[in-house]
């Protein structure tokens, strides 16, 4: 029986020591309090399309949601219909084929799949491969889940590509996954089918898992490729997908894997005994969306983000920093001058006194500390606004030290 006065003392799981709360989590809290301030942030930060899905995609769901007998439990495997139009879509974009009935499996979204994929083939202690820089949650996840993280680099010399001299100098022997990324975020690295059949070739040989993350393939980007298009991928590779980018739906929180069948039955073991399906009309909202036409994918992933791409662009050159103009995705990622001593002296400089909140690189790893992030998910005119934001600071800047240089040669002049 507890004594009386016996403090109650409850200590967290100590996994949670080995990671902390999400940047964006974190970040956008000070956002919101400078908010509340009357500080009128402009957020150029997290990836969060702006625009609605379709108008027939909403309308399915509008329409669905109104049947009686639509609000039920559904299966974790999802609704045949919508198994079908992921893998309509896949044959339709990305020319390949894929059994609706045992190679896909629908998704919460693309850390939910992370989650899933490292439960069902990763044991706690083997190592799993990271890119730096990367997504954050490759790691975090993995981390609480007690894998052990090797990083592999990505670098500007080459591309932001895997070094696959450098991978094959490495102690493979204890790694399961390799975790990719292309079309690249943070970097805008596009996809190649030279790449992915290095990285199939590397998978092979090595006894190792591919996990490729594709959600961008659509954005600024008129040729999609998945690593599925390689010969024998699915044998070893497992790639993401989402609708979160290329169809105005992050809030919905509708994704997919693809791979072979053995795995999708591993990875189902796992999801099944975490969630019980999504609800059905928005299964078949997101099945009307897969049947976007060529026109709205057109104006939705290219046009429209190409004009606010022109913007961002002059955005960094006002900052001063260098980037690839053949980056795709919905950011912009450049390298900070060598005059500041480190990227949150910039990003935090252009926070708190240009009111634009923009991505310091170094969250995405050691080797993005010298380069920003951009979000092309703002309206034009707040895009034009922030640059015009930054162009006063930084002529203020250019005012300010021209007379410190100015007083300081009077001075020695006398």
């Amino acid at each position: 029986m507890q004594k009386e006065h016996q403090p109650y003392n409850i200590q967290p799981a100590d996994r949670l020591a080995n990671v902390s709360e999400y940047y964006f989590s974190r970040k956008l809290k000070e956002v919101a309090q400078m908010n509340a301030e009357g500080k009128n942030v402009i957020s150029l930060g997290i990836g969060s399309p702006d625009m609605p899905p379709s108008e027939e995609t909403v309308n399915v769901l509008c329409e669905q949601a109104k049947r009686p007998d639509a609000h039920g439990y559904q299966p974790t495997v999802g609704i045949p219909e919508l198994r079908k139009a992921m893998a309509d879509w896949y044959k339709r974009w990305y020319h390949v084929d894929l059994d609706p009935a045992t190679e896909i499996q629908p998704l919460i979204g693309s850390k939910e799949g992370i989650l899933h994929v490292t439960l069902a083939l990763v044991n706690p202690g083997d190592q799993v491969l990271v890119p730096n820089p990367g997504y954050p949650t490759y790691t975090s996840l993995n981390k609480i889940l007690g894998s052990e993280i090797v990083n592999y680099n990505l670098r500007e010399d080459n591309h932001w590509q895997p070094d696959f001299d450098e991978l094959e100098k490495m102690d493979l022997s204890r790694v399961k996954i390799m975790w990719t990324n292309y079309p690249n975020m943070p970097t805008g690295a596009n996809a190649t089918m030279e790449l992915y059949e290095k990285l199939v070739n590397f998978a092979r040989r090595h006894n190792i898992v591919i996990v490729n993350d594709n959600p961008y393939s659509f954005i600024l980007n008129k040729k999609p490729l998945s690593i599925l298009n390689v010969p024998g991928a699915k044998e070893c590779c497992i790639e993401f997908n989402s609708m979160s980018k290329s169809h105005n739906m992050p809030g919905w929180r509708v994704g997919m894997l693809a791979t072979n069948a053995q795995f999708i039955q591993w990875i189902l073991k796992i999801k099944s005994n975490i969630d019980s399906g999504t609800f059905r009309p928005m299964q078949l909202a997101a099945a009307q969306a897969y049947n976007n036409s060529v026109e709205w994918h057109e104006e939705a992933n290219v046009n429209v983000y190409s004009r606010r791409r022109q913007l961002a662009e002059e955005i960094m050159k006002v900052l001063g920093c260098s980037f690839d103009p053949n980056q795709v995705g919905m950011f912009l990622w450049g390298r900070i001058p060598e005059s500041y001593n480190d990227v949150e002296e910039l990003t935090e400089k252009v926070l708190h006194e240009a009111r634009v909140f923009i991505t310091p690189g170094f969250i995405f790893g050691s080797n993005g500390k010298r380069y920003i992030r951009i979000s092309l998910c703002a309206k034009e005119e707040k895009l034009a606004e922030a640059l015009e934001r930054i162009k006063k600071i930084m002529e203020q800047n250019k005012i300010s030290d021209y007379g410190i240089r100015f007083k300081t040669h009077r001075t020695s002049g006398n």
